[in-house]
């Protein structure tokens, strides 16, 4: 993106689409579609007729955890997110300090034997750092207790400072959300996929489109560093490979809705371009270098301009049509962040067939 192009402050989705005004749901929030280079305006409940029969939507599973819990070490209030549990049993975490509004700042981790007390009894010890600047991220074991049910007692979606006022669980869970059955999930939502409302997609059905879930439980971000993902975990079922091979393959367009979808389905495929059943954790950066071997078009949130989201972005649509994206979303008041509106990028139509001929698929 344009490093000149900056986003004021007020254009800050503060609360959900439906908390704006009376008769507004979900699907009310503004859709800004690129089609190559050219930028059109729509609200997201008009998605239906721009997509066409055989399109297939790619969307993420993974539910929206409370995953922040308050603590203290020894006499200091401080606030634990839960972002990714591992296969240990341990969980990367981050550790913020309450500034008084509601929301947190940063906090430098660390050193390895801390000890947080919570609720119920419960410890946790810092072990090793996961990475990262000023070992943001460690690697922590919880005692006396298990997080799945601390998060869902004790636990409160994370907020950052953007935002009004803290907001139910209920509001950051997507339609598409699925639970896990050893409790593991998002620490912060699958924001692309919010907008959809069952009545959105009972319509999208109906006109021929499908669905391919798959699951990617998604990190805490540094809103302040803007680094790139660490590994997490994901999961591409064989009935999803099978409808991505099958759209790939007929003239259907895979759109990824979101980057934590194209993570996912971009780690699934192999060196000939088929996509497989695959479960695991991917460290998998998608950059323009890298490409995109799957993923025809992305509905997405608007980032920030040193995010590195936009990268991947960038792989999917190039250079061009997300500074000319972004450049009219700025001139239309577009609203950013998890509440904000969407992004929906697509292929020129003229450009289309010719890509998948070069690509060979």
């Amino acid at each position: 993106m344009t490093p000149a192009l900056t986003v004021p402050p007020e254009l800050s989705a503060r609360v959900p689409a439906e908390q704006r005004g009376p008769g507004r749901d979900r699907d009310s929030v503004r859709l800004l579609v690129s089609r190559g280079s050219e930028p059109a305006h729509h609200v997201f409940r008009e998605l239906p007729g721009l997509l066409r029969a055989g399109d297939l939507l790619v969307v993420n599973t993974s539910p929206t955890l409370a995953a922040a819990v308050d603590g203290r070490i020894g006499h200091a209030c401080v606030v634990v997110h839960f972002s990714t549990r591992g296969d240990d049993g341990r969980w990367a975490v981050e550790l913020r300090e309450p500034d008084g509004r509601g929301t947190t700042r940063p906090r430098a981790g660390g050193p390895a034997g801390t000890e947080v007390r919570l609720s119920r009894g419960v410890r946790l010890v810092l072990e090793e750092a996961l990475g990262g600047p000023g070992g943001r991220l460690w690697w922590a074991r919880v005692t006396a207790g298990a997080v799945p049910g601390l998060l869902r007692e004790h636990g409160r979606p994370i907020r950052y400072s953007y935002t009004d006022r803290d907001q139910p669980l209920a509001a950051y869970q997507t339609v598409f959300a699925l639970p896990s059955a050893d409790g593991a999930g998002s620490a912060e939502m699958p924001s692309a996929a919010r907008p959809f409302t069952a009545r959105l997609v009972t319509e999208l059905v109906s006109r021929g489109v499908q669905f391919a879930p798959v699951t990617l439980h998604t990190g805490v971000a540094s809103a302040e560093a803007h680094e790139p993902p660490y590994p997490e975990r994901f999961a591409v079922p064989a009935g999803s490979a099978r409808l991505i091979n099958a759209a790939r393959a007929g003239a259907g367009r895979v759109v990824a809705v979101g980057t934590t979808a194209v993570r996912a389905v971009e780690s699934a495929v192999g060196a000939d371009g088929v996509v497989r059943a695959r479960a695991g954790w991917t460290d998998l950066v998608v950059t323009p270098g890298r490409g995109v071997r799957v993923v025809d078009g992305l509905l997405t949130g608007l980032h920030e301009p040193e995010a590195s989201h936009l990268l991947m972005l960038e792989a999917v649509a190039g250079r061009a049509a997300i500074d000319r994206g972004y450049e009219e979303a700025l001139r239309g008041s577009y609203l950013w962040h998890e509440f904000g509106d969407l992004h929906l990028l697509l292929p020129a139509e003229a450009a289309h067939a010719g890509h998948r001929t070069r690509d060979g698929r």
